[in-house]
């Protein structure tokens, strides 16, 4: 099918904390069906993984609601990066998917760190847990050797799902390419670690982002009530769709902020030199292969926790509350997530929050989150407009403190669908202009003063 006359996709949309399935209008870019659930790890067996036939249920039963109302003609696919597939001589999975949030014994961890490439190499920082897919897969070649032994083909976590649906094998540049160790940007090719991990002939070809893999395999179309054939696209990792609406409709430099479970920065024309791999900065590679400045930190994570904590708000009173706040010096240190971020190894600590109401821990939290993404930016030498999508987008506080901080322009864009939105552009479709909104950079008194009182709390 010629990739103009699609009229609607549908994108797998598989998070960390959530998975859904998207259709989105080719015309509009709106989203025309969404259904969700959430994405639960299995802590039982010989380590956390993810619940895989319960994703693929959830799959085959939303495609299959989906392709009756509102129907859709090519199938995409979004993920988070921390993850691949382990596939048996069987074609099914050799080993469960690792939730990347398993923390590995210390002499597993040690053996790996003695192991990796040097961040010259992959642009990839030395990460917590299971971050880098490289450690995954040292664990589980070390710990569990003889299931390892039988692994046939290794598939970057997008790649799997487009595998399940069309029999076709293959990984991704934008998914070997997120902090996994298995990437050298410089090169366009995979990093010595293949090598040390004795792995290389396992690793499936590498497909553009953009390549249909095939149409949805001919039983799968028959269990979804499919009329015609159904082309796949290969997919692409979450943070890179987020980033390719914006790469196809702006010109460099510019910074987008990309805000879920995690909140990526990418310093789009920044520069790669001053990189500081301890702080969580590194190269993603963007759906093109080329390398982008980033650094992240789990600021949806850490809002959820504090919201939690705080309760409901009324944004007018809270945002009426930065004022005395920044007077008062009541502030929040990172880092409410441990183990990632511009901060490594600092404790959370609130200061001179012991009378405060909600509204006033509110106001702190969103000032917290825009001085984290602040450093994030400036990690990555971003430069020019800065735009941030996702949930953030909504939170007119903390949009109007970042921008304030930064001193550019800040422009939200509220749609929820930034990964499904960038998903679906692989398909060959224009990206869809949506409501945006422009926050100037206002002075607010004190706040320059505050950042530096925020960082020397720090020391």
């Amino acid at each position: 099918m010629n990739s103009s006359s699609y009229r609607r996709i549908a994108v797998l949309d598989i998070g960390k904390t959530n998975a859904k399935v998207v259709v989105l209008d080719s015309e509009t870019g709106a989203e025309a069906a969404v259904l969700k659930r959430p994405n639960i790890a299995i802590k039982t067996g010989p380590y956390p993984h993810y619940d895989i036939e319960a994703l693929w249920s959830f799959v085959l039963d939303a495609l299959k609601s989906l392709a009756r109302e509102p129907g859709f003609d090519a199938i995409s696919i979004t993920t988070h990066g921390a993850a691949a597939a382990l596939i048996g001589a069987d074609g099914a999975l050799a080993m469960p998917v690792i939730d990347y949030e398993h923390e590995y014994p210390e002499v597993i961890r040690d053996a790996y760190t003695a192991l990796r490439p040097s961040f010259e190499e992959t642009f990839s920082p030395r990460l917590a847990m299971g971050l880098n897919i490289g450690a995954q897969l040292h664990y589980q070649k070390n710990a569990f050797p003889e299931e390892f032994a039988t692994v046939r083909a290794i598939l970057t976590y997008a790649q799997y799902w487009a595998a399940r649906l069309t029999g076709v094998a293959a990984n991704e540049r934008t998914s070997l390419g997120c902090h996994t160790d298995l990437w050298n940007p410089g090169r366009g090719t995979y990093s010595s670690l293949v090598d040390r991990l004795g792995i290389r002939d396992r690793m499936a070809p590498i497909r553009s982002a953009f390549d249909v893999l095939g149409p949805v395999l001919p039983e799968i179309a028959a269990e979804l009530g499919l009329s015609a054939p159904v082309p796949v696209y290969c997919g692409i990792h979450d943070s890179n769709a987020s980033l390719l609406p914006h790469l196809v409709r702006r010109e460099a430099p510019f910074a987008v902020v990309s805000t879920g479970t995690w909140v990526i920065t990418f310093g789009v024309g920044g520069d790669l030199g001053h990189l500081d791999p301890s702080r969580d900065a590194l190269a993603n590679v963007d759906a093109y292969g080329r390398a982008v400045p980033s650094s992240r930190f789990m600021g949806g994570r850490e809002f959820e926790i504090l919201s939690a904590e705080i309760g409901p708000v009324n944004d007018e009173a809270a945002w009426a509350e930065i004022g005395p706040v920044i007077a008062r010096g009541m502030m929040l240190l990172p880092n409410v997530a441990p183990g990632s971020g511009p901060f490594p190894g600092k404790a959370s600590r609130w200061i001179g929050a012991e009378e405060a109401g909600r509204e006033a821990r509110h106001a702190s939290a969103c000032l917290y989150l825009a001085l984290m993404t602040d450093a994030c930016l400036g990690l990555t030498g971003a430069k020019g407009l800065v735009v941030v999508e996702g949930p953030f987008a909504l939170n007119e506080t903390y949009l109007k403190l970042l921008a304030a901080l930064v001193g550019r322009e800040v422009l939200a864009l509220p749609g929820s669908t930034g990964t499904s939105q960038g998903a679906a552009l692989l398909t060959g479709i224009r990206p869809a202009s949506g409501a945006e909104t422009h926050f100037p950079p206002a002075d607010i008194p004190g706040l320059a003063a505050y950042r530096n009182r925020w960082y020397a709390a720090m020391e």
